[in-house]
């Protein structure tokens, strides 16, 4: 599964706002519902809170890749956001996460979803990766999301 198949051009924004953890995940949600308004902010907010109960979703190294299952969603969906500033998100490295990707996937997609996860995981391993994806300008940035992908 190529990241192209689920992130659209408009659920990628380079300009996150908030300072918290929780603002983060609702600015995530309002970008996940205005580029699929059949998922509302709403559903989406209490699908990522309800999954950083179980465990922060913050990996390390700047990045966090908060994740969920929706019930009725008819494929994975993605969003990206960054925050230059960094927000604190209990990652294990204790290090502020800049660099936001949302996974949501239907309910039954068990594989699909550890598939797309791993994927991410890949992508963002990479430090030049990361390096970029954090000084490129707003609008270079799902370009360069993509053409990262496609070299994985």
């Amino acid at each position: 599964m190529k990241l192209k198949e689920i992130l659209k051009r408009n659920a990628v924004s380079g300009a996150l706002s908030a300072t918290e953890k929780k603002g983060v995940l609702e600015e995530l949600s309002m970008l996940v519902s205005e580029t699929y308004p059949d998922l509302s902010a709403n559903t989406v907010l209490q699908v990522l809170l309800e999954r950083e109960k179980l465990g922060s979703t913050g990996v390390g190294n700047g990045v966090a890749i908060p994740h969920g299952k929706v019930d009725g969603l008819p494929g994975i969906v993605a969003a990206f956001g960054r925050s230059q500033k960094g927000i604190e998100f209990q990652s294990h490295d204790h290090k502020p996460a800049k660099l936001f990707f949302v996974l949501l996937a239907p309910e039954n997609a068990v594989g699909n979803h550890l598939q797309a996860l791993a994927r991410l995981s890949r992508l963002l391993k990479g430090e030049s990766v990361r390096n970029r994806l954090i000084e490129v300008k707003n609008d270079g940035l799902y370009d360069l999301l993509i053409s990262e992908d496609e070299k994985l």
